[in-house]
């Protein structure tokens, strides 16, 4: 019988961002005439512009006909759709990129789940505090860790505070480590990093042989 990862075990709580949810609606229910601001999981809250709706409409109308169906796309991405993210998102910005160089994916908290599967079990993380969930439980489930303490913060992890006190931009790691997830503009706290705070962070991942999650 197939025994379950027993770094699964050592999670603390649901997901955090479904139980925010849960509370919300609690709330609601229990204050029907109470206008609540939402600073969880940050929903969109525009519609999706003309140019979108059209696109998709016309993509739509593609998958309609037999001369114009396609199945699935490329695994890196449709090469047009690669060729303009590196011209309109990094092109427009003064930073050359080829096309080949970027990867389209089914999002960016996967991707954080996913690429830390990469590293060795004993790669030191650090991370913002507070930040994301995902960064901290993939890194859980992946065995890096340890125990966790009666507040639900992990023995083996760099927690890095986002406080008042810091401006919200925490300080560099007292320690050496592997793994920084850094996370801006930053939920909750809505920090953003200047060029200089990023080039600090690349500095030290370059002295220390360290990976940006970013």
């Amino acid at each position: 019988m197939p025994r379950i990862n027993e770094h699964y075990l050592k999670l603390r709580a649901a997901y955090l961002f479904a139980e925010i949810r849960r509370r919300q609606k609690a709330f609601g229910d229990a204050h029907p005439d109470a206008r609540v601001i939402d600073l969880g999981v940050g929903d969109v809250t525009r519609p999706l512009p003309p140019a979108v709706v059209r696109a998709i409409h016309d993509a739509a109308d593609d998958m309609a006909g037999a001369d114009t169906f396609k199945g699935y796309g490329p695994y890196v991405g449709y090469e047009w759709l690669r060729a303009e993210i590196a011209a309109q998102d990094f092109g427009t910005r003064g930073v050359t990129i080829a096309p080949d160089e970027v990867f389209v994916s089914d999002g960016g908290k996967s991707d954080s789940a996913n690429l830390q599967e990469i590293f060795a079990r004993d790669a030191v993380v650090a991370l913002m505090d507070p930040v994301y969930p995902v960064y901290a439980d993939s890194n859980v489930v992946a065995g890096r860790s340890g125990a966790a303490d009666a507040s639900g913060r992990y023995a083996g992890m760099v927690y890095l505070p986002c406080v008042a006190e810091n401006a919200f931009q925490p300080a560099l790691p007292e320690r050496r480590v592997d793994l920084i997830y850094l996370c801006y503009p930053n939920n909750p706290t809505g920090a953003v990093a200047t060029r200089a705070a990023l080039k600090r962070w690349v500095d030290y991942a370059r002295e220390h042989e360290a990976v940006i999650f970013y």
